[in-house]
């Protein structure tokens, strides 16, 4: 079974990429994109899932420019990970894949289904796509997001990995530590403040305000690929109510909410997230 020492690595014009391979060579590929956060790898996202994944698919985990896995990046790193993305499929030379993608890969691959609607067969996104509608913006886990990258502390860590789950059972020692190192190498926390410092929030926002461009969330109804929205009901970081935009505008789209489950679905609701998603891709 793959190991997290198994990591396997590609040169491409986005620089060096790195990633994990698991199940059958001949195997339909599944890319799995992971989320954004401190100390985040899309290992530790999906590396649990793959002894259930990996049974009907060839599993990729990629792990995105400038979270400090694969090389870092002078773009922000939202902007990085589609380039790369699509850098990555090429190298491996992929037509089409199913996607999952967590909060911020789901993003990833919204926009990836979007700008290349016949390389997606499937996409499951889990949380973060869509739009806040009813709840307020940013959210309690962004805004313990923004205080730990402007004031790096233990505490605000912990406090930001609460945010992140129902069950705070799991957020275990071994995890804050391994997010702490991670989080807190110099350009790793650079890239995170790149994206969630409260002054970059507000750049952001000032710039999308002008840009002649609509923001992805618009062009939701140009998807093609069949759709499965996962959803914890408790998320913190991304409120339910932001799967409302996606779930009337996507064409072929199903949501499947999870109960005591907040923002990592795959993890806090393991078996019956797993169910859900082999499920639909297999079908």
């Amino acid at each position: 079974m793959t190991t997290v020492d198994d990591i396997k690595e590609l040169t491409t014009e986005q620089g060096v990429l790195r990633y994990y391979d698991a199940g059958p060579a001949d195997a339909p590929p599944l890319l799995l994109l992971h989320g954004s956060g401190p100390g985040v790898t899309g290992w530790r996202n999906f590396g649990a899932n793959l002894p259930a994944l990996s049974q009907h698919f060839r599993c990729l985990i990629l792990e995105f420019p400038g979270f400090g896995v694969s090389e870092a990046t002078k773009k922000h790193p939202l902007a990085a990970a589609l380039p790369a993305t699509i850098a990555f499929l090429d190298a491996l030379g992929l037509d089409q894949v199913d996607v999952i993608g967590n909060s911020m890969g789901g993003i990833v691959g919204t926009r990836l289904a979007i700008a290349q609607p016949e390389r997606v067969r499937r996409l499951v996104t889990v949380g973060g796509m869509g739009r806040n509608i009813l709840s307020p913006y940013p959210g309690e886990g962004l805004v313990r997001l923004q205080e730990f990258v402007d004031d790096p502390t233990r505490e605000r860590l912990v406090q930001w990995l609460h945010s992140m789950v129902f069950n705070r059972d799991i957020v275990t020692e071994e995890m804050i530590e391994q997010r702490w190192e991670q989080a807190t190498e110099p350009a790793t926390l650079a890239s995170s403040r790149m994206m969630y410092s409260r002054a970059a929030f507000e750049a952001m926002e000032a710039f999308q305000a002008k840009s002649p461009e609509p923001p992805y969330w618009a062009e939701l109804h140009k998807i093609s690929a069949e759709v499965l929205i996962t959803w914890g009901r408790d998320d913190r970081v991304s409120p339910i109510d932001m799967a409302l935009l996606p779930m009337r505008t996507i064409p072929h789209v199903e949501l499947h909410t999870l109960p005591n489950c907040g923002h990592w679905a795959m993890i806090e609701q393991k078996d019956a997230w797993e169910a859900t998603v082999v499920s639909f891709l297999t079908r």
